[in-house]
């Protein structure tokens, strides 16, 4: 498998013809479709329905589309960083972060590292927390925004926060008609949506242990990919999904209720490379205990169990 196949693929999955595709591609026909076939072949998996007009994905071929767009996503902000870099034009500070810390204090710190480094390129990455540690050693993040602890050896993970737990919960439904801290205990025989549905383990696993550790057994579990996904079940009546509290802000058309118990939290985890000595690393460092220091609201002490960062000075 190389770059040309995924290129090829995608603009077959974009066009839905294969004649269109050639055409952008500026070749002929044949070999795009041999090198879709080989791309198949290789896969073990068929990525195409070929009968249909115009072609369709298959539920593979739709899972490869979405991951061959942020390789070649990826690619493509690998090579014009490599170039501002080789051209003396900045340096770059390639950040990786689960979604929900957009709801907390990722948005802040990125404003005030362009305010105080404006000669930095910041290359923010979406991934989740399992998926941070890998690119942190293999150099295509410096830091990252997780919610996993983890004991690897080469990186370093500090807990800047544990942030409570909330359930989300469809309006007019008998929970809904408190907005007092919920117990655990309380989603026993509950329909509960989790997510990420993978890479695991993951944010999805904290919650189960959560409920576990309660003997709170859902009467069913429902897994999706993303967090918006979820709460837009819970929005249409699908269930409960229960979130970190700062992502409350993401929808109004539910309602949402604290869980009881200090182990109904989710930590907020700064990992970096060990002996990494940039002096932007250090900076991400200084500015978050900046920020710690002004009392944000989306770091009140209702929803948040550690409000001061174990810096060293």
């Amino acid at each position: 498998m190389d770059l040309r196949q995924l290129r090829y693929f995608v603009a077959v999955a974009r066009e839905r013809n294969f004649t269109r595709a050639a055409q952008m591609l500026h070749i002929a026909q044949p070999p795009l479709s041999r090198q879709i076939q080989l791309l198949e072949e290789e896969l073990g998996v068929p990525l195409i329905i070929r009968k249909s007009r115009p072609v369709k994905l298959t539920e593979a071929g739709r899972l490869f589309y979405e991951q061959a767009l942020q390789v070649l996503g990826r690619v493509e902000q690998m090579q014009a960083a490599t170039r501002r870099v080789g051209l003396n034009q900045n340096s770059v500070l390639s950040i990786g972060f689960v979604a929900s810390t957009l709801y907390g204090g990722l948005p802040s710190l990125v404003r005030k590292l362009r305010q105080h480094a404006p000669e930095l390129d910041i290359q923010l990455l979406e991934m989740v927390s399992v998926q941070q540690i890998p690119a942190l050693k293999e150099g295509r993040i410096d830091v990252g925004f997780g919610r996993m602890r983890h004991s690897d050896p080469n990186t370093v993970g500090i807990v800047l926060r544990e942030e409570r737990l909330v359930v989300a919960i469809p309006k007019d439904t008998p929970l809904a008609q408190d907005s007092s801290p919920l117990p655990v205990a309380a989603l026993a025989g509950q329909k509960v949506i989790v997510y990420p549905k993978e890479p695991r383990p993951g944010y999805a696993d904290q919650v189960l242990d959560v409920l576990q550790s309660h003997d709170a057994r859902p009467a069913e579990v429902q897994e999706v990919r993303e967090i918006q996904t979820a709460l837009g079940l819970v929005a249409a009546e699908a269930g409960l999904c229960v979130i970190p509290s700062s992502a409350r802000q993401m929808r109004s058309d539910v309602h949402y209720r604290l869980l009881e118990g200090k182990d109904a939290t989710s930590p907020v985890i700064l990992n970096h490379r060990i002996g990494d000595n940039s002096r932007y690393v250090d900076l991400v460092k200084q500015l978050i205990q900046e920020m710690y220091a002004e009392a944000p609201p989306w770091l009140d002490l209702e929803h948040n169990l550690l409000s001061h960062p174990p810096f060293g000075r």
